[in-house]
């Protein structure tokens, strides 16, 4: 094959121009979702959706136990205060006797303290503990905090409890008994004096309260969501039904659309083909016997109008065959890429270029890949008939080792300032036509030209586009 002047000629050679990059073509049923892939996706999402709900409902529930355990306990010490401890109270234990104490001290180790009851006091309204069954407390003063007085204040109203805090001097006899938790109310002698109730209860006793509730709280919130998933899971199914029927209209509604695309175009090229072509042809001939018969006669003026005539006629019917292959190349529909091409290369040798065809590699690409071809390689060609001024142009298909068909479209005409591909001038549409194409059809476009330096255009189609390796396999090549 002769090399083409703008890719031996002497000088620096211009560098490849990206104009569009190849994209692996996946057909629509491929790209769509299928019931198994759904399946999965929906269970992982699940799984997690489960977790994260799970996760933060238990600890919610964690809360509300704990919370619920506390409330508990609370109750607790009210009941332990309306049952045992206001019964037993007297003006005698408020005024310190000795002889009230025993007996509240008696009633108390009797029915109040036990494994989860660790301390009680008894407090007046000006701080001095009235009683404890720790004695050494008896009497002493200490600084009551506002929500003691306030508990005072609001008499046998309800009942308080929080962590107690035993860095407190009043709690100095506690701190060897772990983290625990204090309730406290107000409690009334028979005289009517409001004494403050103060109860501490060991917190692991109210966390194992809480983990009792806890358990039943997961097991309720496990349960539903386990319950949903399950009601769920017939509605995924139809939907998954629904998403197959769907995909199998779509494609079928695609395929019918491509058939009565394909249809249309056959119906419009039959008819400018039998209609418009055969009309201007039989004109054509027509005005080319007059002429003739004109220039018998002598009327040499009138002949030589009528054959002007007669050549516009044979260029129009020439300028409508090129649109009917462009709407419906009948080889490519018929004998493939080969035939189409050469179709093509006859053309271009009508107009004075020469062809070196070499593109039987592009005979393994699928309908789609064949037609994308043919579009690039009738547009090349269209540009270096009108602008190339070329003498040579090459066209080769080749399958690398990495798969798929790279076509080469080569010429040693004028050549032209790749910058060109970037401006919007309309002289420059055949060149955004090229990039809009190899683009639609996901295959990658490379341009090496440079003024003076001819053009080399490289169409390269993925490895999807092949329909059948073997089919490359067709010897010979066309010159």
């Amino acid at each position: 094959m002769s090399t083409p002047r703008g890719e031996g000629g002497s000088g620096a050679v211009p560098h490849w121009t990206t104009v569009a990059r190849p994209v692996d073509r996946t057909p629509a049923s491929a790209a769509d979702p299928r019931p198994s892939g759904v399946v999965a996706w929906v269970a992982v999402v699940s799984v997690l959706v489960i977790v994260a709900v799970a996760v933060a409902a238990l600890f919610a529930a964690r809360g509300l136990a704990e919370a619920e355990s506390v409330r508990d306990a609370a109750d607790r010490a009210d009941r332990i205060a309306d049952a045992i401890v206001e019964p037993a109270l007297t003006d005698a234990l408020v005024d310190g006797d000795e002889e009230a104490r025993r007996a509240m001290d008696d009633e108390v180790r009797d029915h109040v303290l036990s494994s989860s009851i660790v301390r009680v006091k008894i407090w007046d309204d000006t701080g001095r503990v009235v009683w404890s069954d720790e004695p050494a407390l008896n009497d002493r003063r200490f600084t009551l905090d506002e929500d003691d007085l306030e508990a005072l204040a609001g008499g046998a109203a309800g009942v308080e409890a929080e962590v107690s805090d035993l860095t407190a001097p009043e709690n100095e006899y506690e701190r060897d008994r772990g983290k625990l938790l204090e309730a406290y109310r107000a409690v009334e002698t028979p005289g009517g004096q409001t004494l403050l109730f103060e109860v501490y209860f060991r917190y692991d006793e109210v966390l194992q309260r809480s983990g009792q509730l806890f358990a039943g709280f997961a097991g309720i919130t496990i349960g539903s969501i386990v319950l949903v998933v399950l009601l769920l899971l017939p509605v995924l199914r139809q939907l998954l039904r629904a998403l197959d029927r769907a995909r199998v209209q779509r494609e079928a509604l695609l395929e019918r659309a491509l058939d009565a695309s394909a249809a249309e175009r056959r119906r419009i090229a039959g008819a400018l083909h039998d209609g418009v072509v055969q009309d201007l042809v039989g004109a054509s001939l027509a005005v080319s016997a007059e002429s003739g018969s004109a220039r018998a006669r002598g009327d040499v003026t009138t002949a030589d109008g009528l054959d002007r005539v007669a050549g516009a006629l044979r260029g129009s019917v020439g300028g409508l065959r090129s649109l009917l292959v462009d709407i419906y190349p009948p080889n490519l529909a018929r004998a493939g890429i080969g035939p189409a091409l050469d179709d093509l290369a006859a053309g271009v040798r009508s107009r004075g270029v020469a062809v070196v065809l070499e593109a039987d590699a592009a005979s393994a690409l699928d309908d789609e890949g064949q037609r994308l071809v043919f579009r690039v390689v009738q547009e090349c060609l269209a540009n270096v008939v009108a602008h190339a001024r070329a003498s040579v142009v090459s066209v080769t298909a080749a399958q690398p080792d990495e798969g798929g068909v790279v076509v080469t479209i080569a010429d040693d005409g004028a050549g032209f300032d790749p910058e060109l591909l970037t401006r919007p001038e309309p002289d420059h549409f055949g060149l955004r036509v090229l990039a809009d194409v190899a683009s639609a059809g996901g295959a990658g476009l490379d341009l090496r030209t440079a003024p003076g330096r001819g053009s080399r255009w490289r169409l390269t189609l993925p490895a999807s586009a092949v329909a059948s390796a073997a089919a490359a396999g067709v010897p010979g090549s066309r010159s």
